[in-house]
Formats: structure tokens, C-alpha cells, sequence
């Protein structure tokens, strides 16, 4: 899996690609969320357009985040998820913690709204 962190309008973009399951991949994606975290920055977007798979450890992860970046006043916003993801999402009845767009511009502008 690869990851990519960059920041942009205040926002930290996490950009993954490949498989996100228990392991080397959902450790190095919790890792990039606890540096964000931890350098003050609380208002995310994770891009999960080249993420065709995610399991249980995944989806974990991406809710404890959702509720850690809450409590600190911000949020975590899913761009471009693959069917996939959505199906499963919606599968364990998580779908609706998260706020979903169809691209970085459209999730980095709801920031402000």
C-alpha cells in the first residue's frame, strides 16, 4: 500500500492506494493520522479513490479517527471511495459517521461551510 500526506488550505490530505487491511498498511495509515493528530491538525480528508478493498481493521481505524478528530473540533471527510468501500460501509451501518465527496475540492470547501 502507499500513502501520501501533504497538506493544503490547512487540511492534511492523506492519499492512499492499494489494500488497506490488518498489517503493515492500516499501521502505516495509523500512523500518518496519529502525526497529523499530533502536529495540531485535526481537519482531514482521506482519498480513497485507489483503495479497492478495506478490512475490518480498516474501517476501525477510520471511525476511531472520525471520533478523535471530533472531539478536537474537526473532522474526517472520505473522498472518492470505491463501491466497495461504500457497500461496506454501508454493510456494518457506519456510512452515515462520514461525510462523503466526489473530489478533494468539494470535501476541502465544506471545511468552511
Amino acid at each position: 500500500m502507499d500513502l501520501s500526506v501533504l497538506k493544503q488550505s490547512g487540511i492534511q490530505v492523506i492519499r492512499l492506494r492499494g489494500r488497506l487491511t490488518l498489517g503493515q498498511a492500516v499501521d502505516s495509515f495509523r500512523s500518518a493520522i496519529e502525526q497529523t493528530f499530533n502536529a495540531g491538525d485535526h481537519r482531514l480528508m482521506v482519498n480513497l479513490a485507489e483503495v479497492p478493498m478495506m478490512d475490518s481493521s480498516a474501517i476501525g481505524l477510520l471511525v476511531r479517527s472520525q471520533t478523535a478528530a471530533k472531539q478536537k473540533g474537526g473532522s474526517l471527510k472520505l473522498v472518492q471511495p470505491t463501491d466497495f468501500t461504500i457497500k461496506t460501509l454501508k454493510m456494518v451501518g457506519l456510512l452515515n459517521l462520514f461525510e462523503v465527496f466526489d473530489s478533494e475540492e468539494a470535501a476541502a470547501a465544506s471545511f468552511d461551510s
